[in-house]
């Protein structure tokens, strides 16, 4: 405690982390802060917040909801700030600092959070509330809030003996040092890979979009040629077009193979390892497996209802992705090289199918869909359903020069949030993309702190005069993230514990998700999708090939991701580890749901990346579970006007403002009118009629 102590002198005297930004809306002071300043942040920030929860305990009054609960809701500010800014940034743009400083600081966070959970004083204030709950006249928010600081404390270890929750602790040090290394390992194995290409001829089929993207890429590096990487703005032209077919599997090897390559960045080891503790956790806790553990309080509620759902949709996806094989097949032997489709043909055959079936191509769709346009599209389309408004900010710092900045706005311009647009690949960027809080919403004693969002995605980059031209589904994850981002800013839950995308798991992909249909309404893209050079709409031809191939290819898409979902229920369902090989099991499971080779899961497990260091361990099913929602409620903007005010205003009500505040299948029915229809999704996809 005294080194605690002598840290947190000096950092108030000269770390800006522990000083309260002089920037509009307190926004994170990014110039001002340096590698070196976080660890003696989270200290002081773990100092503070003890002190505080000993003050709860200290309290001579008997325990209320307030004095306890809300006090808890009111501590952690500091600790909350630096969370939010550090771990941003380290998935975004860190350094060796940073890194250091996380493998220092996780173990740290394990024995905080263990201060606050294992505190058997604190518990016994906690649970005395908990078990009077009916007798308190809580609101249906504190309730919530209730329930989840007492499932908190349960899963926290306070339920556990003294053995128990010391081997508890172990594990989830063990546990969070143990997915920092899977993370670390895919980004060094995504980084390691490098095709270069020198003879001009190998670059036959590529569009020239691609081609000068490489050039830059090359020289970027100090490199002759072009330059092809496992970043997908770079992969999956490649794969789409590129004729060289010895190249198209090179490229296709070194995506999947990323962790499998028995060096020193493989993470066949870390799953076992991962799998092991994560087994010792969940019989810690009295489940068979820790597919049980995490389901507990999702939606799903059992494995075997997630499973189900995901057997659904394979049965239904299978039979077509068969068949979209069989045609692609069939197109490969009237080129008469008698060759066999192969996982690395299928992006390419499917380009070259798409063209013959419907006269459309990836590349004469992309430069109706500048980067900027579709951004403009998502915020023109917040503010006809939510009646929200975005302009850019001044005076706002920045971690990276790429990020954009802009301040959200309600319909009276009051001010709603913060929001950051970070879209390009870097080095020091891990691939996907997602949205995170950077400052958390305060709503507690008559305040109204709003949020600070940031969406973070991996898009084509501009080349030359050429401005950053999106594919389809990178046009549609701008618009899912911007969903996620919508469930952050738009939040007015009192209490920050339930605040914006503080839900279930299976349910917090719902807004995301749900606004990926308005990025290909024909109504919305005339609206947007304009020509980045003469500004002409996109033409009504074009969007009626689109409409005609709208589930061209979605047996492949369909499987790829159910796959990858069965593969990390699978995983988790199995209660012994024992001899573990990951690349042995899923081939078993491969083989065990009929997976057809010339299609692989979307996520390998050496590389899965959600369920090994991304927080959706048995969690990949979520979003075939949410899609259940979103199909079936953005059929109620169909059946009302895809623009209908009402319904806008009232998901705004019901879901987006509400955050974990309710019972997530509540908010829906108030919403929708009913529970969902699962066929909803079989429509969506174009597996049924």
């Amino acid at each position: 405690m005294a080194m605690l102590a002598m840290v947190a002198c000096t950092g108030q005297q000269g770390n800006p982390l522990l000083k309260e930004s002089a920037l509009p809306h307190g926004a994170p002071e990014f110039s001002k802060y340096e590698s070196t300043h976080y660890e003696e942040a989270f200290l002081e920030a773990f100092k503070q917040q003890r002190a505080e929860i000993d003050a709860i305990v200290a309290c001579t009054e008997a325990p209320t909801f307030d004095n306890t609960i809300g006090a808890l809701e009111r501590s952690g500010r500091l600790l909350s700030r630096v969370v939010g800014v550090f771990f941003n940034l380290n998935e975004t743009d860190a350094d060796s600092v940073m890194k250091e400083t996380e493998m220092k600081i996780m173990p740290l966070m394990t024995e905080h959070n263990a201060y606050m959970t294992m505190n058997e004083a604190l518990f016994a204030r906690v649970k005395a509330i908990y078990d009077n709950k009916a007798n308190l006249g809580l609101t249906r928010e504190q309730e919530m809030v209730l329930d989840k600081y007492y499932r908190m404390f349960v899963r926290g270890g306070a339920l556990l003996n003294a053995e128990q929750k010391e081997q508890f602790m172990e594990i989830e040090k063990q546990l969070s040092l143990a997915s920092i290394e899977f993370g670390n390992n895919s980004l060094a194995e995504t980084n390691a890979f490098q095709l270069v290409i020198t003879d001009e001829k190998d670059l036959a089929g590529l569009p020239q979009s691609s081609i000068d993207a490489a050039r830059e890429s090359a020289q970027a590096v100090g490199k002759e040629g072009w330059l092809f990487t496992l970043q997908k703005p770079s992969w999956i032209p490649f794969m789409q077009y590129a004729d060289n077919r010895d190249l198209r599997r090179q490229m296709y090897l070194g995506y999947i193979n990323r962790g499998d390559n028995n060096n020193e960045n493989d993470n066949k080891a870390v799953i076992t390892r991962i799998l092991k503790l994560r087994q010792q956790k969940a019989q810690l806790f009295g489940f068979n497996n820790f597919a049980e553990y995490q389901l507990e309080d999702k939606m799903a509620k059992t494995p075997q209802a997630a499973y189900d759902l995901l057997m659904t949709i394979w049965n239904a996806a299978l039979p077509k992705a068969k068949a979209e094989a069989a045609e692609l097949q069939k197109m490969m032997d009237a080129e008469g090289k008698g060759e066999k489709l192969e996982a690395w043909d299928w992006w390419y055959y499917t380009e070259k199918l798409r063209e013959a079936k419907y006269a459309l191509s990836e590349s004469e769709l992309k430069p109706y869909f500048s980067l900027d346009n579709v951004r403009k599209g998502s915020f023109m389309v917040a503010n006809k359903l939510f009646g929200v408004n975005f302009r850019p900010i001044e005076g706002i710092d920045i971690y990276h020069p790429e990020v954009k900045t802009f301040e959200v706005l309600d319909g009276d311009s009051s001010h709603l949030a913060l929001f950051y647009a970070d879209y390009f690949p870097r080095a020091t960027k891990r691939a996907g993309a997602w949205m995170n809080n950077i400052v958390d919403p305060l709503n507690v004693d008559s305040e109204n702190k709003r949020p600070m969002i940031v969406n973070v995605c991996n898009f084509t980059r501009p080349t030359g005069d050429t401005p950053s031209l999106l594919n389809i589904d990178e046009a549609r994850t701008l618009f899912h993230e911007f969903g996620h981002a919508l469930h952050g800013m738009l939040t007015q839950t009192r209490y920050p514990s339930v605040a914006g995308t503080s839900v279930a798991r299976d349910f917090v992909e719902l807004p995301s998700q749900i606004m990926e249909h308005w990025a290909i309404e024909p109504e919305v893209m005339k609206l947007y999708a304009h020509h980045y050079q003469t500004g002409e709409a996109i033409p009504d031809e074009l969007i009626a090939k689109m409409q005609a191939a709208s589930s061209f290819n979605s047996g492949f898409e369909t499987v790829e991701l159910v796959a990858a979902a069965l593969l990390d229920m699978e995983y988790h369902m199995l209660t012994d580890y024992t001899d573990f090989d990951a690349n042995a099991f899923e081939k078993t499971i491969a083989e065990k749901i009929g997976l057809i080779p010339e299609i692989t899961f979307r996520y390998r497990s050496t590389y899965f990346n959600h369920v090994f260091s991304g927080g959706y361990a048995v969690g990949y099913y979520s979003y075939l579970w949410a899609e259940v929602l979103d199909a079936d409620g953005f059929e109620a903007f169909k059946e009302k006007g895809i623009f209908d005010e009402a319904t806008g205003r009232s998901f705004r009500q019901n879901i987006l403002e509400m955050g974990g505040s309710e019972e997530p299948m509540t908010l829906y029915k108030r919403f929708r009118g009913a529970e969902p229809n699962p066929e909803a999704l079989l429509r969506n996809r174009g597996l049924i009629e």
